[in-house]
């Protein structure tokens, strides 16, 4: 039987989420935890690759395991969801564990991802782990204009991390915009704006795709902020993903500010 797992997390002191020698994973510690509780080893299949201290509200995974012949049978998998979290560290939250068909993959059966990046021309000591803090002048509805282009492409070879081995760099990205990030309830800069009061100094970038490349969305907002600095102007911004040259793009910001917000099947 194949199983879901719906969770999310806090990636400040993980290495990513994808099992690594020499550094503890997200995906390590879920597969410890299953492989305890369900007395097997246990493989975890992950929707995508978040890199190191990028946050997820919503990752998901998928397991095979006869789960009623083993010692979560009674409970079932709300059992076995409970079971989890006790054992997980609190960075760590399953929220939904779910028999799905066997031929629904976690990574390959997903429709669309979409990422957040938070950032904020202000200083807070209670955002610097969630948030970009910046004292640059940002030109928003340039940024804004800019991140429309992307829609007009397929080929992202410019925003892809150098020397990987990924076999095509096209992606279908659906929505890419600056949203004030007050506007919604789940902003992680929240505190931020009673000391800002008539000023908008948080924003976040939301971007939707079918797939990512790898640093992908990190590499798009570093060369954006390029153009809200007026450093390169939108036919520049439009010649980087036409040259399709890493080295044209703006540098790649730091993970961790970048949100894993939701997955779509």
């Amino acid at each position: 039987m194949r199983y879901f797992i719906h969770l999310s997390y806090d990636g400040t002191r993980y290495h990513g989420w994808q099992i690594q020698p020499n550094g503890i994973t997200v995906e390590g510690e879920i597969e410890r935890c299953l492989s305890t509780l369900l007395r097997t080893s246990i493989d975890v299949v992950g929707a995508g690759r978040t890199d190191a201290g990028v946050h997820a509200r919503h990752m998901v995974a998928h397991f095979d395991a006869e789960l009623p012949t083993l010692s979560c049978k009674r409970g079932g998998v709300s059992t076995l969801q409970y079971r989890l979290n006790r054992m997980l560290p609190p960075d760590i939250y399953i929220y939904k564990v779910e028999e799905v068909d066997d031929t629904m993959h976690a990574r390959f059966s997903a429709k669309a991802r979409t990422y957040h990046y938070y950032i904020s021309t202000s200083r807070s000591p209670f955002a610097r782990q969630y948030v970009w803090q910046t004292h640059l002048d940002l030109d928003f509805p340039l940024m804004n204009r800019a991140a429309a282009m992307l829609m007009d492409y397929n080929d992202f070879a410019c925003f892809c991390k150098s020397h990987t081995d990924v076999k095509t760099t096209l992606c279908n990205i659906m929505e890419a915009k600056w949203i004030p990030a007050d506007n919604i309830t789940q902003s992680p800069t929240r505190p931020l704006t009673s000391c800002n009061v008539g000023t908008q100094t948080e924003w976040y970038f939301r971007i939707k795709a079918n797939r990512f490349l790898r640093n992908m969305v990190r590499a798009i907002v570093g060369t954006l902020i390029e153009v809200g600095r007026h450093r390169m102007t939108l036919d520049d911004f439009r010649l980087v993903i036409e040259g399709k040259k890493r080295t044209q793009a703006g540098e790649s910001m730091p993970g961790n500010a970048l949100f894993l917000e939701l997955i779509e099947y």
